[in-house]
């Protein structure tokens, strides 16, 4: 059975892990430390996503028609084609652009580390709204990037960069970075960097020892990072909205223009159908890799 030692006494384990759980837990019972969280997740979450499922199949009265226009219509099935697509490369976009950086991050000294870390959650300190329209003034017919281009002589006439794909990737990826390095800093930070100069000495070429040993060693970090890039761009609304185009048309915005002609039935049935693809995506990515590996923990 074993024992351990507390204040100097051998207490069997059997009696020794019951009394680290009540102080660990302050005496109190289990379930009423997390009966809060539920009460909290049943009335804000559970109850919105149950009426809206409701409503999908039972208003004006039970059917099924709703779902059944959706799936059987090429423009609503081309909207969610081009909303996968526009989170799909965001995702890969992102990936490319924040593993250097979380790389970087961490294999600086702490306080390196901590002054460029702040720089990445910068963004965090403003709202999305702010972001995008920064984006605009940048990306307009007549903002900073044409106005340089033209003072320079590279064009002639101002290019359309505004509301187009190009711009909602751009947009979608400056807003979505930090979500990616995050996770992948975390990995990183916690792979030995032993190893990599063992490889080196072994006679591995730096891109062979990143192919061999330090990537299959920050997959949780990838795959944690573009899981939550990914979930994030599929509910995307702010952003496509307002420097995309006609062509760049999301769900999150098709859900809004069937809500604000008061086709409230469908509208449920877009977000449903919307929630369950990004369960989806977590359920094959969790399945693939394991939800502990996931998150980064063994």
């Amino acid at each position: 059975m074993g024992e351990a030692a507390i204040g100097g006494l051998q207490v069997p384990l059997r009696t020794a892990a019951p009394a680290r759980w009540r102080t660990a837990t302050f005496g109190l019972p289990a379930p009423l430390l997390v009966t809060p969280l539920l009460l909290f997740l049943g009335v804000f979450y559970a109850y919105p996503v149950a009426a809206m499922l409701w409503r999908s199949i039972a208003t004006p009265h039970f059917t099924t028609a709703h779902y059944a226009e959706l799936f059987s219509s090429d423009i609503y099935l081309l909207v969610f084609w081009i909303t996968l697509r526009i989170s799909l490369v965001t995702t890969i976009v992102a990936l490319m652009l924040g593993y250097p950086v979380a790389y970087l991050l961490a294999r600086l000294p702490p306080a390196r580390a901590n002054l460029l870390l702040i720089l990445v959650l910068v963004p965090f300190w403003s709202s999305i709204l702010v972001r995008t329209y920064a984006w605009m003034v940048l990306l307009g017919r007549n903002g900073v990037i044409n106005q340089f281009l033209l003072a320079i002589g590279v064009i002639q006439t101002p290019l359309r960069l505004l509301n187009t794909t190009f711009a909602v990737y751009v947009a979608m990826v400056h807003v979505l970075l930090p979500f990616m390095i995050l996770p992948l800093f975390a990995t990183l930070r916690g792979i030995d960097p032993a190893l990599l100069r063992a490889a080196a000495s072994l006679g591995a070429r730096p891109l062979a020892a990143f192919r061999q040993v330090l990537l299959p060693l920050s997959l949780p970090g990838v795959f944690a990072g573009s899981l939550l890039v990914f979930i994030l761009a599929l509910g995307f609304f702010i952003t496509p909205a307002l420097v995309g185009g006609p062509r760049d048309l999301m769900v999150a915005v098709l859900i809004q223009q069937q809500v604000e002609i008061l086709h409230w039935p469908f509208a449920s049935a877009l977000a449903m159908v919307l929630l369950i693809a990004a369960m989806a995506s977590f359920a094959l990515l969790s399945k693939a890799l394991g939800v502990e590996r996931l998150f980064g923990r063994t």
